[in-house]
């Protein structure tokens, strides 16, 4: 390990602050906390350039031959993230260019379409459900937060590391891109003329679309969508959290049972 004791060193001026944007834009990396992470990254084969670790650890990071690993002090730590707690460990990857939404949805039977989904949460919760679940790749427009950024990443627990993504045009045109491939556009609503989940029965490939946490889908999405569905609720309660219904649906028509 690299003993580092002061926050300006340019050697660790990927984790300063740790600014995803910025990461994305100009130096097209982007950071993974925690040994699990940094593991899973890694399994999906990015490039690591660099570690930084907290130097009282008792063990070392396993990482790739050649590649740095920066120890610094709790208090320096704190100084160089801007975090109050630090996970022990933060990698910087390379990024690698995100393919064609062609690419990705060919061959796929199950794939989730999402329309300005903007919270970090959401989105790691939404692709941790996906991939427990049995579906294949996310499909975004170009509203949606990246699916690398540190807190989808962590929520996601690394697995948006080894899903495939891709960005399509804005909607209805990314839409109909996704129809034209084949699938069958499910949109969720809350709307109450929808079809009930448990008695939807599709068959072929199948695109779940979900939409924005407040407004959810545009009216242009939902008119784009060969099918409306609802996951039905109790009296007094007109909505959930786009995390938690994206869950239930990928679970109601997961692969294997409709």
């Amino acid at each position: 390990m690299i003993p580092v004791d002061d926050p300006s060193d340019e050697r660790i001026a990927a984790f300063v602050g740790l600014r995803d944007r910025d990461l994305q834009r100009q130096d097209g990396l982007f950071v993974a906390e925690s040994d699990l992470l940094i593991a899973r990254a890694l399994r999906a084969g990015y490039e690591m350039r660099a570690a930084l670790v907290d130097a009282t650890r008792p063990e070392p990071l396993i990482v790739p031959d050649g590649v740095p690993v920066y120890a610094a002090s709790r208090a320096v730590l704190e100084r160089i993230t801007g975090l109050g707690v630090h996970r022990g460990s933060i990698g910087s990857f390379v990024r690698r260019p995100v393919p064609a939404a062609a690419q990705v949805m060919a061959g796929r039977q199950r794939i989730i379409v999402l329309e300005g989904v903007v919270n970090p949460t959401n989105m790691g919760v939404i692709v941790r459900s996906a991939v427990a679940l049995g579906w294949e790749a996310v499909l975004l427009d170009p509203t949606c937060t990246d699916p690398l950024f540190r807190r989808s990443a962590r929520v996601a627990m690394g697995t948006v590391y080894g899903f495939p993504h891709a960005t399509l045009p804005r909607f209805p045109a990314g839409l109909q891109q996704v129809a034209d491939a084949g699938f069958t556009l499910v949109a969720l609503t809350p709307d109450a003329d929808a079809e009930a989940i448990d008695e939807v029965a599709v068959d072929g490939p199948i695109a779940l679309v979900f939409g924005s946490e407040g407004p959810g889908l545009t009216t242009e999405a939902l008119a784009t969508c060969h099918r409306l569905v609802r996951i039905p609720l109790a009296d007094g309660v007109d909505s959930l959290n786009v995390a938690s219904a994206a869950a239930i649906a990928c679970w109601a028509l997961r692969p294997n049972t409709r």
